[in-house]
């Protein structure tokens, strides 16, 4: 029930953030800059330093509210078995790995892969994957949503790289589930402008908001 109603709320809230930064307190920053923006689901990156002190914090902070902590850049069982006990909501891979699989499911909790092939798709599904990530989005493009779905009409995509609060709509009619977006996002916090990163969130989830109607 516990990775049911994670995945309910991940898909509900239509966009992740992806969060990279090179500090924690940088980290944090951006994640609050986002959740104001009204994106309620957060990658944290394994490339910010002491990444789970990070989401340990943030697991704390956003407790009791519609705000899901996932990990992401995760490689490898360790890492994924760390992040969870800091309390990380769902596990983020650039591609697939059986171990991290293999725990995910041992505690319950989402493994969203990415896959660019069909047979990795399938090979993530039959260790557990609910969702997969279509990653690079930009090189696989939106039709390749719709030919997953043609062998795999179960299958539930959300594509990672290439998205932007411009094309948002395109995704979702071409039957992704949710989108991911990076520094589409969160760029302007590169100098400071957290209130353009606030911005930058309400845009994608307003545009995610209308393409769902």
């Amino acid at each position: 029930m516990l990775r049911t109603n994670i995945i309910m709320k991940l898909v509900d809230s239509g966009v992740v953030s992806v969060v990279r930064a090179d500090s924690p307190e940088k980290a944090l920053k951006i994640v609050d800059a986002v959740v104001r923006g009204g994106i309620s689901s957060i990658e944290l990156t394994y490339s910010v330093p002491r990444a789970n002190d990070v989401i340990a914090e943030l697991v704390e902070k956003y407790a009791g509210t519609n705000v899901l902590i996932g990990a992401g850049t995760v490689l490898e069982a360790v890492s994924a078995r760390l992040a969870i006990v800091a309390g990380a909501q769902f596990i983020v891979s650039p591609s697939f790995d059986e171990e991290v699989a293999k725990v995910c499911n041992l505690y319950q909790i989402p493994y969203i892969p990415g896959v660019l092939t069909p047979a990795e798709a399938v090979h993530a599904m039959q260790f557990g994957s609910e969702i997969i990530k279509l990653f690079p989005g930009d090189i696989a493009g939106k039709a390749m949503i719709k030919d997953l779905k043609g062998p795999f009409p179960s299958i539930n995509v959300m594509p990672s790289g290439g998205v932007s609060a411009d094309n948002v709509a395109e995704w979702f009619q071409a039957g992704a589930i949710a989108v991911s977006a990076g520094g589409g996002v969160t760029k302007p916090a590169e100098t400071g402008d957290y209130v353009a990163v606030s911005a930058n969130a309400k845009k994608f989830v307003d545009a995610a908001r209308a393409a769902r109607k």
